[in-house]
């Protein structure tokens, strides 16, 4: 009897484990009965997950706010350290349609639209207030001005001529990774309507060969030198890859600035020409050519736009 009446009472304690290990089953595969360990019964996970992107966006809205204060606490800062009357103005957003650009009126040479030749230009067209700043030849390499227009953020275009820039290719090199357009301006900077087509044509497309091999590209903008050309300088220019041949409406030293308009103003969308030059060619240094240039334009409420940008 004693061990019939512990084998009764082994299996009953067996049928009530089964039993128990059944519910147990069962209830894990009832919705919502089964938790992990330690969660809290009130939270409700759904109900939180949307809230992660508004916090993120809310998160990236402030980190923008302070990038753009950071900004341009540093320009206020800039402008105070290179002796700025004003914080230069930021120039707006690149337009998503460029401007269609065309030969100023005066300009042309005979049949010029018609054979598709670079167009000649001294203004783009807009309406915004922004001028282009493209400085001529390469004679001085100031490294202050490379200093200067990194902290200011100033864009500008530079038209190079290898015969002033082969002493130091480099300096130029770093002009280019500080996201300076380098442009063409011949070989020797010569008076182009005075040489034949195939003497034109080789300085053009020699300077073009010189600005891919220590550059890396082939430029799309050709400035003449004085700002003279004939059907053949544009002819020779289209033939080496140039698409524009932009030319100026003011130009500003250290000391004046001087215009082509009767009313001797700057307008919305002019380009205006300065030069590397330093104390042996000018009344200073090319900081104080850019310190003139920046408190004049940003007095008349205009900002320095990347002329590349609208072409």
């Amino acid at each position: 009897m004693g061990t019939v009446g512990q084998n009764y009472k082994n299996g009953a304690l067996v049928a009530s484990i089964r039993g128990g290990l059944v519910l147990l089953a069962m209830a894990a595969l009832v919705p919502g009965c089964a938790r992990p360990a330690g969660t809290d019964a009130g939270a409700r996970r759904p109900l939180q997950a949307p809230l992660a992107p508004a916090a993120d966006l809310q998160a990236d809205k402030a980190a923008a706010r302070a990038a753009r204060l950071r900004a341009q606490q540093a320009r206020i800062a800039a402008a105070r350290r290179w002796g700025l009357k004003e914080v230069p103005l930021t120039a707006p957003q690149a337009p998503v349609t460029k401007p269609r650009i065309t030969t100023r009126h005066g300009f042309e040479v005979d049949g010029h639209e018609e054979k598709g030749l670079p167009p000649v230009f001294t203004t783009v067209p807009t309406e915004q207030k922004i001028v282009f700043l493209t400085i001529d030849d390469g004679a001085e390499k100031d490294p202050a001005f490379l200093r200067m227009m990194s902290d200011l953020r100033i864009p500008y275009t530079a038209f190079l001529s290898d015969y002033l820039i082969k002493n130091d290719y480099g300096y130029f090199r770093k002009m280019r990774d500080a996201g300076v357009v380098l442009d063409n301006h011949t070989l020797h900077h010569p008076y182009l309507p005075g040489l034949s087509y195939a003497h034109q044509r080789h300085e053009i497309c020699g300077m073009q060969d010189v600005m891919e091999k220590r550059y890396g590209t082939r430029p799309a903008l050709f400035r003449p030198p004085y700002g003279n050309y004939n059907e053949d300088t544009l002819r020779a220019a289209r033939s080496c890859g140039i698409r524009y041949a932009p030319i100026w409406n003011e130009e500003v030293f250290v000391d004046h600035w001087e215009y082509r308009e009767w009313d001797q103003k700057i307008h919305p969308g002019d380009i205006v020409l300065s030069h590397f030059r330093g104390r042996e060619d000018w009344k200073g240094t090319m900081p104080d050519m850019v310190r003139r240039f920046l408190d004049k334009v940003t007095a008349e409420g205009y900002a320095v736009a990347r002329l590349e940008d609208y072409l």
